[in-house]
């Protein structure tokens, strides 16, 4: 990513988590604070619509980024009923869910790592919207290319012996795919009952030749402004060098089937489209 400044891809996603909060009925994922969070300017040019918002690929885009968060919210809830304690939002841009945390009374400690840029602005824009930053949550600033994770994280109370589930959205495609498996390397050692949530892209071939037009676009755009997509993967050689690993849990979520989870006879025909995956692993 740039190194001044916020993520721009940060400042898109929570544009289009707002953008479903004010323009789709019904919604997916049901966020109150995804609209105070980007302010009042950003909220109100989103309120108003037009083409930026409503075209085919900003649906698209906005349909796979609340999609991908309900997907993770909902692992989340399963660990921690299994009984995890520890929840990670890697790469967490202006992701809310540590402020209307659900289980605060499970005691579940949130972790959220970014770099040092993002989430400076990240800060600022909490103290705008008047939004308190809970006594649960810790903030960790991190490179994944440049620093250690492991290191970083027990800097700030994370216990590496108790279970942890891991959101990590957004931030694949942005990695060499050798930063990628030591990530998942990392989450192997972590004791029984961790899991991660990730996204990924597939392989721009596997889109019709209209839309592999589409994404190129796209993503030399992304490459001009200085964060570049880096890794792609085939869904079925993914899953298998993760199951080579000894996950007890590795499953993939296409398209498809996000599509039939989370917007299955919409009037308004909302879906989710392009190369993203949800994948899912636990120890």
């Amino acid at each position: 990513m740039k190194r001044t400044g916020p993520s721009l891809t940060a400042r898109g996603v929570a544009a289009s988590r707002a953008a479903h909060q004010l323009l789709d009925r019904p919604v997916v994922m049901d966020d109150p604070i995804a609209v105070p969070i980007i302010g009042r300017e950003d909220a109100d040019r989103i309120a108003l619509g037009g083409r930026i918002f409503d075209n085919a690929a900003a649906r698209a885009l906005r349909a796979f980024v609340v999609a991908r968060a309900r997907f993770a919210e909902t692992e989340l809830e399963a660990a921690v009923a299994r009984g995890v304690g520890q929840f990670v939002v890697l790469g967490a841009g202006l992701d809310t869910f540590a402020y209307r945390n659900p289980y605060e009374a499970a005691q579940l400690r949130v972790f959220e790592v970014d770099h040092p840029n993002t989430q400076a602005w990240k800060r600022e824009r909490l103290a705008e919207a008047g939004i308190e930053e809970p006594p649960a949550l810790r903030y960790v600033s991190c490179d994944f290319e440049q620093q250690d994770l492991a290191t970083e994280l027990r800097a700030a109370g994370f216990r590496h012996d108790k279970a942890a589930f891991f959101s990590w959205l957004g931030v694949s495609m942005y990695l060499e795919e050798e930063v990628i498996m030591d990530m998942m390397r990392y989450f192997r050692s972590l004791p029984a009952g961790s899991g991660v949530v990730f996204d990924y892209l597939a392989p721009v071939e596997s889109l019709s030749f209209l839309r592999q037009i589409l994404m190129g676009a796209l993503t030399t755009q992304l490459a001009w402004m200085g964060e570049p997509w880096k890794s792609y993967f085939d869904p079925a050689p993914l899953v298998e060098a993760l199951q080579a690993l000894d996950f007890a849990h590795v499953s993939d979520l296409g398209p498809d089937e996000m599509n039939a989870l989370y917007f299955p006879d919409r009037p308004d025909q909302l879906m989710a489209g392009g190369l993203g995956h949800m994948m899912t692993v636990r120890v």
